[in-house]
């Protein structure tokens, strides 16, 4: 209810912050379409609704925002999270003088504001140092704002889609209400100059008395002693409880490196982490929502406080075990081991619900390796970029090929690819969709061939090996060159399956395993009987001069072929 809460009061403070910078803006045409446009705005925020959210909603993001100060056990945290802390309790102290100097003095003490010809005087004619304050203000309620759905909205899936539009988004917007700020600025710098026009003005909104302005100078000095008084006092008592927590003992926290962590109560995991400085993933800020922090614990059972509903909502969204926790909301109350499941630099996409087989698993898969033929012969007659530009097209239409049969693109090597197919789908949609790609990427050679007609001197000839069995797949590899790949006996054979297609001369060779497995009939297609080092059985392969003749199976004839598989 919490976040909620102050997810919700920030969204209505955004919405007036976002109308206000488009009024700004305005200011590119003239003073005149500000004030017009001012007109209908006020109409919905100074309104007895309006009044509520808007106050209503600052006086609880301002209280969240203190009693998320207080739980905090350690001010450590990564430059976002700081600097939108900072920047939060920074807004109230620049934005009471303008507050009170228009909303206030306006309601209680019998000005006529106005605004978009009188505040711009104020600001840059009587008082420019105020216009600086009220400037700054704007850019820092922006910044913290964007930094707060930043960390909000990058855990949603579609975030990365739509990455580039909330981009300019959030730096087109405040651009042009600075620039409408000093064009309306300027505009109201220039009528100031004739007397007659100043003194009109004066007249249609009149400012509050000077002993009123007295009284609101000093209620804007009070304001923000109070704003300050609340911080101080929310820090100091931050600092008593840590020394009155300290005298009940510590909590040792255990790393897989063998760093152990002295705690006292009440520390999460992840505060933990931070104050030794041990590097430790949080996309979302320690905010419970991301679930990038989990780890997995061992310990005591009157050490773990049992996961409240939130947390138990974001572990089963990952399909988490029952040993795991969240790193920001785990408080541990005696001594435990914790090993962090992802590594520090995990992005937003690790907290998505993801395949179990990534963390590593058997599965029975169709296996697909594709080789250009006499690539070395042509590599000697073409210059280095007209090689990358070639290698280019072919894995470009193979990647096609393969991608959209269904698989997955496992890794290039050389001139030679890999792919995997039915890791979701299971083993016999896998091999029809492993044999649709051979087809496709037959045919697509075909065309490529066309297209660089004048580019080669002979066409390009590709080999294709498909074979079927179980394997170890999982996300290998260190660093940024970790990906999801296959191991095993199986993949093995399909290399060596696919170096067949030299031995016989043809496009395509593929285990009979996989036939009976897709539901196809290979009708008359050669048949061999070959031994691959290392197995004991021989291995039945059928080869197809053309991977593009490969038959199509028909509708219902894989489970056709499974039942008489199973007979």
């Amino acid at each position: 209810m919490i976040r909620q809460l102050r997810l919700a009061s920030g969204l209505v403070m955004l919405a007036y912050v976002t109308t206000h910078f488009v009024n700004h803006s305005l200011g590119l045409i003239s003073v005149q379409a500000m004030d017009s446009a001012l007109v209908r705005i006020y109409q919905y925020w100074a309104s007895p609704l309006g009044g509520v959210l808007l106050y209503g909603a600052f006086a609880i993001h301002y209280s969240l925002a203190l009693w998320a100060l207080w739980l905090r056990r350690s001010l450590k945290m990564p430059a976002a999270e700081a600097t939108q802390l900072v920047l939060g309790f920074s807004i109230p102290f620049f934005l009471t003088d303008h507050v009170l100097q228009t909303r206030v003095a306006d309601t209680f003490y019998g000005a006529d504001v106005g605004y978009y010809a009188n505040v711009p005087h104020t600001y840059f004619v009587d008082n420019p140092l105020r216009g600086f304050l009220q400037l700054v203000v704007l850019v820092v309620a922006w910044v913290h704002a964007m930094i707060g759905l930043w960390f909000w909205l990058r855990l949603k899936p579609w975030y990365r889609r739509w990455q580039p539009i909330l981009y300019a988004f959030a730096l087109l917007l405040p651009t042009f209400a600075v620039l409408g700020f000093f064009e309306g600025g300027r505009q109201v710098m220039a009528l100031s100059e004739d007397p007659a026009w100043v003194a009109q003005l004066a007249q249609d909104h009149p400012r509050a008395a000077p002993a009123d302005a007295a009284i609101l100078d000093q209620m804007v000095v009070w304001v923000r002693y109070a704003f300050v008084a609340a911080l101080l006092a929310v820090l100091a008592a931050r600092l008593a409880r840590w020394r009155w927590e300290r005298r009940r003992g510590v909590i040792r926290v255990s790393y897989p490196s063998g760093r152990v962590v002295q705690i006292v109560r009440g520390v999460s995991v992840l505060e933990a982490s931070r104050m030794a400085g041990i590097p430790h993933a949080s996309v979302c800020g320690g905010r419970g929502r991301c679930s990038t922090c989990r780890i997995r614990v061992e310990g005591a059972k009157e050490a773990l406080v049992p996961p409240a509903p939130e947390e138990v909502k974001v572990l089963r969204r990952v399909g988490a075990a029952p040993d795991v926790r969240l790193a920001c909301q785990l408080r541990p109350h005696a001594d435990l081991r914790v090993t962090p499941l992802l590594p520090a630099t995990a992005q937003a996409s690790d907290g998505f619900r993801r395949p179990g087989y990534l963390h590593g698993a058997e599965r029975e898969i169709a296996i697909l390796f594709g080789d250009l033929r006499s690539f070395t012969q042509l590599s000697e007659k073409k210059l280095p970029y007209d090689l990358v530009f070639l290698l280019n097209r072919y894995f470009a239409e193979t990647g096609h090929a393969v991608e959209a049969a269904g698989g997955r693109i496992d890794k290039f090597i050389g001139d030679g690819v890999m792919a995997l197919f039915g890791l979701d789908s299971g083993v016999e949609a896998g091999c029809r969709e492993a044999l649709a790609a051979a087809r496709d990427m037959s045919e697509r050679m075909e065309s490529l061939n066309h297209a660089l007609i004048h580019d080669v001197s002979e066409p390009l000839r590709i080999g294709i090996g498909i074979h079927t069995g179980p394997a170890i797949v999982g996300e290998m590899g260190y660093g940024s060159a970790v990906s999801v790949t296959a191991v095993g006996d199986a993949v093995n054979t399909a290399s060596r399956i696919e170096g067949l297609t030299k031995t016989y001369g043809c496009e395509l060779v593929i285990s009979e395993a996989v036939a009976l497995r897709a539901g196809i009939d290979l009708g008359d297609a050669p048949r061999h009987e070959i031994e691959i080092r290392g197995r004991v059985e021989r291995l039945v392969v059928r080869t197809f001069a053309r991977a593009r003749d490969l038959p199509v199976p028909p509708r219902g004839a894989a489970k056709k072929m499974e039942r008489a598989a199973a007979v």
